[in-house]
């Protein structure tokens, strides 16, 4: 049937034509969202969600953000949320940093001269790093919630990775287990809401997967040395998902002169939705670094 009588539609069978979406290079329809403030946008901030997950889940922060006079911008990954592609599934952890890339380009295209900044979690993190260390210069600023840049030491041993490279040669798509929804937030309510989410894959991580997941680790440690650009890093001390050794990797190895970590002791991963007092304290970290930032950049000069 000709293209026109049956159109593209989501994993969930909403026509794109009805939804904000784009087409990357590969020719696949994704998902995208726009928050906007009512008046003219001081800095645009594109936001980089987790593996599994789905930018809708970053409504709050982006909210917060647009209260800055900040447009803010997602797409769900390939393979994610309302986005085409098998679930949980990249031929390669370079596509979604080419795809973050078009999207950046589209809008800046429409807002040019304004300051750009990248907001990632968890996988999210990985590509918001990689994004950044692909073009030097470009971006204003990166906020990361747990970013992925170290594997947690139970499911990455020397024995596991070997075994995991053999096993995608033979059975790409054999699962290596889900993840524990109780290890992403002390917060029952929201690991409630994560599991009851339609738009969630909750399928086990397959192995391909988990190999473009090990080869984004190791893309990311070669990169952070070439970061330069002002960061803001936010970490759980008990994460049982992205090792909290990665922040402070990322904060001695990244060339960035105003760089900030700060930790929360015995929280989870998901930050942002924690117990009331973490996720209350990521929003208020979030606010004032972002505002010092775009006021900055828009100035030209440093915070």
């Amino acid at each position: 049937m000709p293209e026109e009588s049956s159109p593209r539609r989501t994993p969930q069978s909403v026509p794109y034509q009805d939804l904000p979406h784009l087409v990357n290079a590969d020719g696949q329809y994704l998902f995208c969202r726009y928050w906007k403030p009512s008046g003219a946008p001081r800095a645009l901030v594109f936001v980089s969600h987790g593996a599994g997950e789905h930018c809708g889940r970053y409504d709050e922060l982006a909210r917060m953000l647009v209260g800055l006079e900040l447009l803010v911008f997602a797409h769900d990954h390939v393979g994610h949320g309302q986005s085409e592609g098998e679930r949980m599934v990249v031929s390669d952890f370079q596509v979604f940093i080419r795809d973050v890339l078009q999207h950046v380009d589209v809008v800046q295209k429409d807002h040019p001269g304004l300051p750009i900044f990248l907001l990632g979690h968890s996988m999210g993190g990985a590509v918001a790093i990689l994004t950044a260390a692909e073009r030097p210069g470009h971006f204003s600023g990166m906020v990361l919630i747990s970013p992925l840049v170290l594997a947690s030491p139970e499911s990455a041993t020397t024995f596991k990775v070997l075994a995991a490279k053999v096993l995608n040669l033979v059975l790409p798509n054999v699962s290596l287990g889900r993840i524990d929804s109780s290890t992403l937030s002390r917060n029952k309510t929201e690991v409630d809401v994560y599991n009851a989410d339609p738009l969630i894959c909750r399928a086990g991580l397959k192995v391909c997967f988990g190999i473009q997941l090990l080869n984004a680790v190791s893309r990311v440690e070669r990169a952070l040395p070439k970061l330069t650009l002002p960061f803001l890093l936010l970490q759980g001390s008990a994460d049982r998902l992205c090792d909290s050794r990665g922040a402070y990797l990322l904060m001695e190895s990244a060339k960035s002169q105003d760089k900030t970590l700060k930790i929360y002791e015995g929280a989870y991963h998901i930050l942002h939705k924690e117990l009331p007092e973490v996720t209350s304290s990521v929003f208020r970290e979030i606010n004032t670094w972002v505002s010092q930032r775009t006021a900055a950049a828009g100035t030209g000069s440093p915070p």
